[in-house]
């Protein structure tokens, strides 16, 4: 009786490592996909890259939304520590400028995902509810590097927070094309006109 259980606790053990593994292959295909420039990849393209069966991909996950829920949990990861890393500086305009350079960085990891989100969110509750979110911490985040006489003068602040929008690095980025270097100098020098107001 032992040695059966014992077999049987192994073969239990094999499956759930072979669905874990499935799990990630599924995650990391769409993510590939995504990245490479395919914005709204089928599930069966998604199963092709994985290297498993359409089955599979419904097994773990009951629809597209849920596995874009898995992809914004796994950006929110990698994006999560630079976003909550404190300032160091007693000064608003110093902190608004390490924003700026965060921002790029988060945005640019963010972009291929984004984007794929803007063509899907209007077909899913989810992805429209997560927009709203992330447009909400967006402004959050600058209002609190703020102080009160510069919260007084709502058209600079309304000006900080588009300047600083994921929408206007896209636009930068993708309709004006330019490189992440000299996308990130002209958000600055748009920054630098703001602070210096």
């Amino acid at each position: 009786m032992g040695i059966a259980a014992a077999e049987e606790g192994k073969r239990v053990d094999g499956r759930r490592e072979r669905s874990r593994s499935s799990h990630k292959r599924i995650v990391a295909a769409m993510m590939d996909l995504i990245e490479g420039g395919d914005l709204m990849p089928s599930a069966a393209r998604v199963a092709e890259e994985a290297g498993v069966g359409l089955r599979t991909v419904f097994r773990h996950f009951d629809d597209m939304d849920s596995l874009y829920r898995e992809i914004s949990r796994t950006v929110a990861e990698r994006i999560w520590p630079t976003i909550t890393a404190p300032y160091d500086s007693a000064d608003w305009r110093a902190n608004i400028r390490d924003l700026t350079r965060r921002r790029a960085r988060v945005f640019e990891t963010m972009l291929p995902f984004r984007l794929a989100a803007n063509v899907k969110r209007f077909q899913s509750p989810y992805l429209m509810g997560q927009y709203a979110q992330v447009v909400t911490m967006e402004r959050d985040l600058v209002l609190r590097l703020l102080p009160a006489d510069v919260t007084a003068d709502r058209y600079r602040v309304e000006a900080l927070i588009a300047t600083l929008s994921f929408q206007n690095w896209r636009a930068i980025r993708q309709d004006q094309g330019l490189s992440v270097e000299d996308a990130g100098a002209v958000v600055a020098h748009m920054i630098e006109a703001l602070i210096a107001a």
